[in-house]
């Protein structure tokens, strides 16, 4: 009789630990840090102060605003890579034509808030197993499985066309 009971209350712990987290946005990516230290790689630190060579040109200080120490990755990796930095939020004259070209079948303004509503929707569809939820287990992989692309079917079809193609890894290469 007494393992019927410990039975009983293992499986009432098991639906009420499933059930726990119902109201939050699902996670499927379970990554902890495993200390209470800072997180070194959200650190950006300011690049070096320089004296300007007309400090009247200086821009207008403005509340919440950047300033010019700031770091900005995306723009320095466009630089390193040979392009030009963007100057404004907007998009650049020299690719206007290639974006109205791609937007030719028509595009969304909220696209990005469609697409964050759908993936939330997703994941609360594939959020995994009572178990799985119980102990942390990642089910990101599990769960996006079907979507992923086979690089390498991509690649040989990409050839069989005639395209040009970048040189790949042997496909049983390990990682």
């Amino acid at each position: 009789m007494a393992n019927w009971g410990l039975a009983l209350v293992g499986g009432a712990l098991l639906v009420l630990s499933a059930c726990g987290n119902a109201d939050r946005e699902p996670r499927l990516m379970n990554l902890r840090s495993s200390t209470d230290g800072p997180d070194e790689f959200a650190i950006l630190p300011p690049q070096p102060l320089q004296l300007p060579t007309d400090l009247a040109a200086l821009p207008e200080p403005t509340p919440g605003a950047g300033n010019l120490t700031d770091q900005n990755p995306m723009a320095d990796g466009i630089v390193a890579l040979g392009g030009r930095a963007p100057v404004s939020a907007g998009i650049p004259a020299a690719d206007a034509g290639l974006v109205n070209h791609a937007a030719r079948g028509g595009r969304a303004a909220d696209i990005r808030a469609a697409l964050a509503a759908e993936d939330l929707a997703y994941r609360q569809r594939n959020g995994g197993r009572p178990l799985e939820k119980l102990f942390r287990v990642n089910t990101y992989y599990k769960a996006y499985f079907r979507y992923w692309l086979d690089a390498y079917a991509e690649l040989a079809k990409w050839r069989a066309a005639g395209a040009a193609t970048p040189s790949a890894p042997p496909k049983n290469a390990t990682r």
